[in-house]
């Protein structure tokens, strides 16, 4: 049985994995060489890859699996700009996954790199190699991964604040369940 407003199994499995998949993200492409001097993905830049192409799956299993079921009503004492903010920062979370992913897959595409999960399968590419568009595209993904970086920030300290400053239990929403 589901406590009142908490999300579902299946909810908490997409965010944790979506948690764990940006994480490993975030690792693999800080500590990865530069992709402008290479002539092919291997290794770590592989792996980097095929991270993107799963947090697109995961992403957009997501969204569709929020899209049929909705989400748990948010705390009915909350004050309006903390629901608007959740809202707003929830939707960017959105958009940003989705946003980077569809860069770093066009960057490797402009530069003529197969972009695969894990080897099983390939996508198409977005860009012809060689398309001037490759340096742009690459600039906006780093940006958008700061963006991220601190939308995810933001996201854990508002949730670390329900729970350590409001004790209004929103984090425990999203916690699997104990015992």
């Amino acid at each position: 049985m589901e406590r009142s407003g908490e999300y579902g199994t299946v909810a908490k499995s997409f965010h944790w994995v979506t948690a764990a998949l940006v994480g490993a993200q975030f690792i693999v492409g800080w500590i990865m060489p530069g992709l402008r001097h290479i002539t092919r993905p291997e290794g770590l830049i592989s792996l980097h890859f095929s991270l993107g192409v799963a947090i697109l799956a995961v992403t957009a299993a997501r969204l569709l699996w929020r899209l049929a079921f909705g989400a748990p009503a948010l705390e009915a004492g909350l004050p309006k700009w903390q629901r608007q903010a959740a809202q707003a920062l929830h939707m960017a979370l959105y958009v940003l996954l989705f946003a980077l992913v569809f860069s770093g897959w066009a960057y490797a595409s402009s530069h003529g790199f197969a972009v695969t999960l894990f080897g099983l399968m390939t996508v198409p590419a977005i860009f012809a190699n060689g398309s001037g568009i490759g340096q742009a595209i690459g600039e906006l993904h780093s940006a958008l991964t700061w963006i991220l970086l601190a939308a995810v920030g933001l996201h854990i300290a508002a949730a670390l604040a329900h729970s350590l400053i409001w004790r209004d239990g929103v984090m425990s929403r999203m916690l699997p369940r104990v015992g």
